[in-house]
């Protein structure tokens, strides 16, 4: 039987003597376009927020309306992202945990232990790593749920800069629709050009530009 998202590993964690509790998650790993972006919040445990789960599963207006409660009732939540020039450079792995580690340091509250999403982040905090934890803890739930909505808007707002790409419909992930205006467009400067379609789009493109040249720009040989 698949478990719940329940705040069963917070109680463990206060059962050992830890009492500011964070949970910390990120979004956007996946995408072909823009930051990824993390959250950590340290829920309060007098003030329970009913339907808490992965961010993924949640339709778009309950997110909304959690993300909304969790800023509320938080004892303290911080968001914070690596742009895409900076995930080229490092790789999505080390920009997602850059993330977190950003989001953790700008909490008004410093954690006494972290609970996080198949992740370890080299910070002297007590921390253990869930498979699945955004679908098991209520603390990296809400992490995922702020991290999601931030991103949501922002690529809500991209869309308005490079309405070509879709942003809005599809957050830059690689939907056909994305990659149909890869192949059309080619990349804009927020891509992410160690994404392998990305990179193969800029390929294309610069291809397509050179042979759509006269013969008379080629020069001699």
């Amino acid at each position: 039987m698949p478990k719940r998202c329940s705040s069963r590993y917070e109680r463990e964690a206060r059962k050992c003597g830890w009492q500011k509790i964070a949970g910390l998650d990120e979004v956007g790993r996946g995408s072909l376009f823009g930051p990824v972006v993390a959250a950590a919040v340290i829920l309060d445990p007098k003030r329970r927020i009913v339907g808490l789960d992965d961010s993924k599963k949640l339709p778009a207006e309950r997110r909304e309306v959690l993300a909304l409660r969790i800023r509320e009732h938080a004892l303290a939540w911080a968001i914070a992202e690596v742009d895409a020039r900076r995930i080229d450079a490092w790789n999505i792995y080390q920009a997602s945990r850059q993330a977190m580690t950003q989001a953790l340091s700008q909490l008004k509250i410093s954690p006494d232990y972290l609970l996080l999403d198949a992740m370890q982040l080299d910070v002297m905090v007590e921390q253990r790593s869930l498979i699945h934890g955004d679908s098991l803890s209520v603390s990296i739930a809400a992490a995922s749920i702020i991290a999601k909505v931030e991103r949501d808007r922002m690529m809500t707002e991209w869309d308005l800069i490079y309405p070509q790409y879709g942003l809005a419909q599809h957050k830059g992930y690689a939907t056909p629709v994305h990659l149909a205006a890869l192949r059309v467009h080619g990349p804009s400067p927020h891509h992410r050009f160690s994404f392998a379609p990305v990179r193969e789009a800029a390929c294309w493109a610069a291809g397509a530009t050179q042979t759509s040249l006269p013969l008379s720009s080629w020069g001699n040989s």
